[in-house]
Parts: structure tokens; C-alpha cells; sequence
């Protein structure tokens, strides 16, 4: 069941989305070659908790962290380690808050480096990261009111047939707000006739999430922690995603960083 969300409730995910995005974008900017993984999980927690949040992600059963830090092949649900970030690693850090009684997620993908850096297939992997960011944008910009799941699947999975990218099958965005995890599911291929997926309404607050490989898109998990995935054929992976909100007016984008605009038509 579609949990539909009050004027005053989308507000609290509004400040509490704007606060995670500001949180993202410093543990972005501090991703550098030399820092340590187990730092930015750090600095996760306390800005989470001077911000007046908690984590979202303790939520989950049996997990103990902020976030998810996951490099390169590594493409989901990673649990913080100590790893030493180099020159050409691909970091996602996905990152959920509860502020106000209410969750907001988001992650985002980056290419470790600084202004000495010479990475030599720098410009693949950036087209790499620019179509998964385009198709986020893009499935954004269609989460209308009257405008069905499907839609979104749609646009993120034409996004990727051009591109030539895979999208996982088995990992999708959702509903968020109340809980981390709430309906409707949304795959980022299309998956059954459009008019069989859930329609839109004003009020509903979605994570739309690209998560995507430049291989197969085939996920396993990689070790005994219960909880890493990777990709099956090792090849570089990605995730983008903001929390939004279905308005009158249009899609809302809670969780934008600072200085960062919505890139929807």
C-alpha cells in the first residue's frame, strides 16, 4: 500500500533530505586517494547525529553503520572496512537519515582522484557515470502525478540500452519515508505492461535509484558478511539516487546537495 504523506510530513523530509544532502556532500569531497574508508563512515555517524538525525541503515536488522561504501566492482550494501581509496577506484557512499520521524536516502558515485591523478581510462569511466546521473534525472523528471511506476522503469532502462549498460535486475528503488523501505518497488527496467504499475499520486515519496554495471549487471555476493554484493563478472558498478516527493507541481528533489540542481525538464 502506497503510504501518501502530508503537506507538513514532506516538510520534515524536506529539511532532513536538505541536511543528508549537505552530509553527502562532505563525505564526497573528503573522498580522496589516501583516505581510509572507515574514516568517511566516521564522519558519517557524527554529522548524522550533530545534524539532530539517526541513521537509517541500523534500521535494518543486524546492520551497525551509516552507510554503504562500496568500490568498484563492489555495487551495493558494502559494510564499511578498512581500505585505503587510490587513484582511479570508483566509490558509491549511499547514506540514509531519519529526521523528524522520517527517512530520506541517497548515493551517489564518484572517481577517486586529485589534480595529479593520471587515470588511464578516466574519460570511460566518466561517460560510465554521466549515463547512470542521466537516467536518474531522467526517471526523476516523469515522477508525475497520473504517471505510473513503469514510466520511470521506462526511461531509466532506455537510458541504458543507449548507453550500453546493465541495470541489476534483482536491486530496485522504492518508497521511503515512514520506513527506509516502503512500496512501490521500482526497477530500473521495464518489467510487465506500464498500465499494470502502480500509478502516481500526490503526496508519495519515492528513492529513485539507478543501480547499474558496466557488465552483465548479474549480482552476487562477494563474501561471508551476509551482506556485500558485487558484480558477477567483476565490472565496474554504480548507484545514483534522491529521495523525492510527487507534488501538484511536479517532482520535488529532497535530497539535493549544496549548490547541486535538479536536472529535470
Amino acid at each position: 500500500m502506497i503510504d501518501r504523506k502530508t503537506p507538513e510530513e514532506i516538510g520534515a523530509m524536506r529539511e532532513g533530505g536538505r541536511k543528508l544532502g549537505k552530509i553527502l556532500k562532505t563525505l564526497l569531497d573528503a573522498s580522496l586517494p589516501g583516505t581510509n574508508l572507515l574514516t568517511l563512515e566516521e564522519t558519517a555517524m557524527k554529522e548524522i547525529f550533530s545534524s539532530g538525525g539517526t541513521p537509517s541503515f541500523t534500521t535494518v536488522a543486524d546492520y551497525k553503520w551509516a552507510t554503504c561504501l562500496c568500490v568498484n566492482e563492489v555495487i551495493v550494501h558494502a559494510i564499511p572496512k578498512s581500505y585505503v581509496l587510490k587513484d582511479g577506484d570508483v566509490l558509491t557512499i549511499d547514506i540514509g537519515m531519519i529526521y523528524g520521524g522520517f527517512h530520506t536516502d541517497t548515493a551517489w558515485t564518484k572517481v577517486i582522484k586529485n589534480s595529479e591523478s593520471r587515470i588511464k581510462n578516466l574519460g570511460e569511466i566518466e561517460l560510465f557515470l554521466k549515463s547512470g546521473e542521466k537516467a536518474m534525472w531522467d526517471g526523476i523528471a516523469v515522477s508525475r502525478i497520473g504517471n505510473r511506476v513503469g514510466d520511470l522503469s521506462r526511461v531509466i532502462d532506455e537510458e541504458m540500452k543507449r548507453s550500453g549498460y546493465q541495470v541489476t535486475k534483482t536491486l530496485v528503488g522504492h518508497g521511503v519515508g515512514r520506513t527506509l523501505h516502503e512500496e512501490p518497488q521500482i526497477p530500473g527496467y521495464v518489467r510487465g505492461e506500464l498500465k499494470n504499475t502502480p500509478k502516481l499520486i500526490g503526496g508519495e515519496t519515492l528513492a529513485v535509484e539507478v543501480i547499474y554495471a558496466m557488465g552483465s549487471g548479474v549480482v552476487v555476493y562477494d563474501n561471508d558478511d551476509g551482506w556485500t554484493l558485487s558484480t558477477k563478472d567483476g565490472s565496474l558498478s554504480a548507484v545514483f539516487e534522491h529521495t523525492i516527493a510527487v507534488t501538484s507541481a511536479g517532482p520535488e528533489v529532497l535530497t539535493l546537495m549544496p549548490r547541486q540542481s535538479p536536472n529535470v525538464r
